[in-house]
């Protein structure tokens, strides 16, 4: 669902899109992956990896509770040490790299420092949310001490809302991470049992992505902003045998988009009278990534990288916009 394909090494979505776009904020990363306050998803930083692209354009991952690492001087340090450290740092890095002109990591890591210096003041800055009154943080249930998973996603939610605001290009925002805790606890998972496993991950999820939703609507973001909500697969319509929950369906889900770009309201396709495939207008994942691309202004057929003798597309040889779905 990232990368568009099941084996490692491809870029992912939001690699494709900044590689292409570039990026509208100087001052914060063009590409920010919010992970799960319990951890990384599935398929960890493959979710935001450049793949064979060059290295400066995977995502950067922090979160509202998890901030970002190494950016403070140490102390000790002053300013004008700091910055003739940097200076000295980056001529013997820019000497290196004429000898390897090739190598995108090495590049990469040079860009990233310039890049960690000016986030010294911009991250602490859009991070810090006591700027946030106290009705946005109970709307969004960032206030609730009840639940403390729920408080902290919610927390993750008006981060996204405030990168976006920034200007930066790309937020991935995840929700549920690998299984670190046995099933149904660090992800949502209900193969066991669907109403004790969904009534623990449904209050997580439910406040803080809808008003998420109402407040970009509110601050006018979606004039410009695509919201993608996509899963990794669905759920059979069935019972699996011996449990009271549900096995994985790859054949009939659904995904949606708001924002930019898409009709409102308006379905496309449909599934079976079981509920069990798609039969009507099927869309492949495909499909779907060539819709996103050209919501973004990407043709993803001219959207592609030389490697290994191949000329890559995140689509591969595949995919159709899926017009009827747009404005």
């Amino acid at each position: 669902m990232s990368t568009g394909y099941t084996l490692d090494g491809f870029p992912s979505m939001g690699a494709w899109t900044t590689w292409a776009l570039g990026t509208e904020n100087q001052n914060l990363p063009a590409y920010v992956a919010i992970s799960d306050p319990r951890g990384t998803p599935q398929s960890s930083v493959n979710n935001w990896g450049p793949g064979f692209l060059p290295a400066a354009f995977q995502g950067t991952e922090f979160n509202a509770v998890k901030p970002l690492q190494n950016l403070s001087i140490p102390s000790g340090t002053s300013a004008k040490t700091d910055q003739a450290t940097r200076n000295f740092l980056k001529s013997v890095n820019e000497r290196h790299l004429e000898q390897f002109p090739g190598d995108s990591e090495l590049a990469a890591r040079i860009s990233s420092y310039e890049l960690a210096a000016r986030m010294q003041l911009s991250v602490p800055e859009v991070t810090d949310l006591s700027t946030e009154t106290s009705t946005t943080l109970k709307e969004y249930g960032a206030d609730d001490s009840s639940n403390p998973l729920k408080a902290k996603f919610a927390k993750n939610c008006i981060l996204a809302r405030r990168l976006i605001e920034k200007g930066v290009r790309f937020v991935q925002l995840f929700n549920g991470a690998y299984q670190t805790g046995g099933e149904g606890v660090s992800n949502w998972d209900g193969h066991k049992a669907i109403v004790d496993q969904y009534n623990k991950h449904g209050p997580v999820l439910d406040q803080p992505c809808a008003a998420l939703l109402r407040d970009m609507k509110r601050r006018g973001l979606l004039k410009d902003t695509l919201v993608v909500w996509m899963t990794e697969f669905g759920r059979m319509p069935t019972f699996q045998a011996g449990a009271s929950g549900r096995d994985h369906n790859p054949d009939g889900f659904t995904a949606w988009m708001m924002g930019a770009g898409v009709k409102a309201p308006f379905t496309y396709g449909a599934t079976d009278e079981f509920s069990y495939k798609a039969v009507e207008n099927v869309a492949t994942v495909y499909d779907f990534h060539a819709t996103i691309l050209h919501l973004l202004g990407l043709n993803h057929e001219r959207l592609t990288y030389y490697h290994n003798g191949f000329e890559r597309r995140l689509t591969d040889v595949h995919g159709h916009v899926i017009r009827d779905v747009l404005a």
